[in-house]
Order: C-alpha cells, then structure tokens, then sequence
C-alpha cells in the first residue's frame, strides 16, 4: 500500500477546490451513473428514474412534490450517504490513527471546509427564502433541504478520502459530485440539479459581485452578494449612481457600508466635505457621524517607499471608531497599542 504524500494531498485538494467551483452544464450520464453506483454501495435497489431540476430550489420544490405524491418512497440519505462517510471514516482513522487523521484532513478537506460550508449555508438560506410559495411552506422547505446531498459542495469532505484505498466506500457520491450539483435520493427516485452557471467569489472565497448575481442557475434562481453579505438584486443596480447624500439616507447600516466600500472611503470623505480631526507623524484622523451606525474613521496614511515614477501612494484605513490619534490607528491595524508602536523604519 502506498500512502499518500503531502504534495499529492495538496493536489487533490486542489483538485476538489475546481469541482466545488465548477460551472456550466452538468455531465448527466456520469452524474446518473453516479447515483446508480451510491444506490449500490449503500445495498439498496438502484432508483427507478433520476429527475433533474435546475438549482437547489427547484430540486427541492421537485421533492417536495414527490413527497406530496408518495410515489419515491422515503428518503435513503442516511444510507446512501451518512453511513457510508461514517463507515470511510473509521477505516481511515483505524489505518491511519488520530494523528495520521489529522494530519489527512488538514492537508486536504480543512483548507476547503470554511469556505464552502459558508457557500452551502447561503444557498440553503437563499431557496428557503425563493421558496415561499412552495407545498408546506417555508418549515417545508428547510426539512427537505436536510434530505439533500450536496453533489460538488460535498467536495471538502469528499477531498480527505480520494485515493485508491479509501474511495471505494464513496466512489458513487464522488462521482455525483464531479458531474453534478445538490441531489436528493429517494427509494424510488432520485432528483439531481445542475452546476450554477455563474459564480463570482473574492479572494477570502466568500460570494461577491457589484454588477450581477454572485451565483446564479440556468434555471433563474440566482444569490446576490457583496463580499459574502447578501445584498437585494435591485440594490446593486443603484451602485453605479450613488452619491454622499444616497449614502447617508440609507437606513439599512450593512447596506450603508457596502456603499461605502464600493463608493470608496476617500471619495466619500472627499466630497462629504469631511475635516481631518488630528495629524501626527503616522498620518491624518478623519471622522464622520453616520446617523443610526458607527462613525467612521479613517486614518490617511503615505506610503514612505516611493512607486516607480517616483510618487508616493496614499492608503487609507478603517479603524475602531474609538480612535483619537493617527498613530493609534495605524498600530491597532498591526494588533498595538499605541505607545508600543514604535517602527524602526516606516515603509
């Protein structure tokens, strides 16, 4: 038996990293033929047919019917995935022990899991709320999501246990996940979704996009977001003609902030007509009122390393609104206080 090495379990993690952002059509005959082979893992009859749905809310309004109609039989979750990723498990960690573990998962679910049980997390939250009008109702909603498997966002957990001795027990989800999005097995019928077809994320990983849906299905459901917080579609239409008024009439303070960002916090304390409140050697205080949120305060601070042609670049940065100097702004950035910074070089 050879085991794996750290290069190797960095590259299937890296692996695992493209099928959880993979967009565009799902490749259907391998997804089904997936399905098929988790039924038989799991002991039990294969469906008698896979529906498709084209996003997490239609396949979950699609389950729900089914449910309604009685005609798939229960849900095999537990069977076709829970028990299955239980049983992997302990034969991994019976081989490997805990420290092996470990050390597995570190080097390839863990450096996944933050960010797309984040992702996972939003879509639920996002067909719960698309879903209002779905058999049940909203209680509805949330317990059949609970019957689904993830298909390419299982991929964080799927990544610890993709070689050759431990992928046996999984190789039917592993290959929905590959070729699929979210799917929901039934005894009699499996309801499988589609890839999105968009997705935009920011370095951190979290959704994010100013101009469009974040993440979006060809079926029309579609999750709007700026830096992973949830924003209304028609909200970002506004973006492109804010103004310092617009701003300070925004009653919504995390929407305010967004406009912010986007606006940029130089131009707004440009045209606000803000006064900086302080000047030290670090740089220059500003402070603004917002009313119904935090004041904002920013420190001005120049780059003392020169660029090519010879300027010095201005950065500006957001500290606590408690903030009296200049200079205890700039060593709260670096986790200081104020009379420990003291900089053997600025730069």
């Amino acid at each position: 038996m050879t085991m794996p090495t750290e290069t190797t379990q960095a590259d299937t993690a890296a692996r695992w990293r493209e099928v959880i952002a993979a967009t565009g059509p799902a490749d259907r005959p391998a997804a089904e033929r997936g399905v098929r082979l988790a039924y038989r893992r799991a002991g039990l009859p294969e469906p008698e047919r896979v529906l498709w749905a084209g996003s997490p809310r239609e396949g979950a309004e699609l389950a729900l019917r089914l449910a309604a109609e009685g005609s798939a039989g229960r849900s095999v979750r537990d069977a076709v995935r829970t028990r299955r990723w239980a049983a992997a498990r302990q034969r991994l960690l019976d081989r490997l022990g805990p420290a092996g573990w470990a050390e597995r998962w570190a080097l390839t679910g863990a450096p996944l899991w933050d960010t797309t049980a984040a992702l996972t997390e939003r879509v639920r939250t996002g067909v719960v709320e698309a879903s209002g009008e779905a058999p049940g109702g909203e209680q509805a909603v949330r317990l059949v999501l609970l019957d689904a498997v993830l298909g390419q966002h299982d991929g964080a957990w799927l990544a610890a246990f993709d070689d050759r001795d431990d992928a046996g027990e999984l190789d039917g989800i592993a290959a929905v996940a590959r070729a699929a999005g979210w799917w929901w097995p039934y005894e009699r019928a499996a309801v499988v979704c589609e890839r999105p077809v968009e997705l935009h994320r920011d370095e951190a990983g979290r959704l994010d996009r100013g101009d469009g849906p974040a993440l979006a299905f060809p079926d029309g459901f579609a999750l709007h977001a700026w830096r992973g917080m949830p924003v209304p579609a028609a909200f970002l239409d506004e973006l492109g003609t804010l103004s310092p008024q617009r701003i300070r009439t925004e009653e919504n303070a995390e929407l305010r902030r967004v406009m912010l960002e986007h606006y940029g916090y130089e131009r707004y304390l440009e045209e606000s007509g803000a006064e900086p409140v302080q000047r030290d050697a670090a740089g220059v205080l500003w402070r603004i009122e917002l009313e119904g949120d935090e004041p904002l305060v920013m420190v001005e601070v120049v780059n003392s390393t020169p660029e090519p042609d010879g300027t010095h670049r201005t950065y500006w940065l957001r500290v606590p609104p408690r903030t009296r100097t200049a200079r205890e702004g700039v060593a709260w950035t670096f986790g200081l206080e104020e009379a420990d910074y003291v900089p053997d070089r600025e730069t």
